[in-house]
């Protein structure tokens, strides 16, 4: 399901109503948000390049972080998409899990674009 914002940008993975219910008002928001972004620019290629090492416990460990944060600011699809590959990841091994996150990564990256293009739009 996507959204619009107010400044017309529509996105995908992004609810800011979700958000906005969980945290009270878009000041809170706003500086909530960061947090988010840094998160998800830090521990998306360190995800990739521990699957790609193999070191799917290492990937489990990030996978774990961000799933304890996405409820706040996604809905239900993307969260439970991300749920899925981080239960994989405690005991799939690393084909397993590198395939289920070579389709969950895009959607996170996604996700990534929406909060700077959102961070940005706030800012004018």
């Amino acid at each position: 399901m996507s959204q619009t914002s107010p400044g017309g940008q529509t996105w995908v993975y992004l609810d800011i109503a979700r958000a906005l219910e969980q945290i009270g008002d878009e000041q809170a928001l706003r500086g909530m948000l960061p947090m988010l972004q840094d998160l998800l620019e830090r521990d998306l290629p360190e995800i990739e390049t521990l699957l790609a090492s193999e070191d799917v416990r290492g990937a489990n460990r990030l996978m774990h972080s961000l799933k304890g944060c996405l409820p706040i600011f996604c809905g239900p699809a993307l969260c439970e998409h991300l749920t899925q590959v981080e239960f994989m990841s405690k005991t799939g091994g690393s084909v397993e899990v590198g395939a289920a996150y070579a389709e969950l990564g895009p959607k996170l990256q996604a996700l990534r674009q929406e909060v700077t293009q959102y961070m940005a739009q706030a800012q004018t």
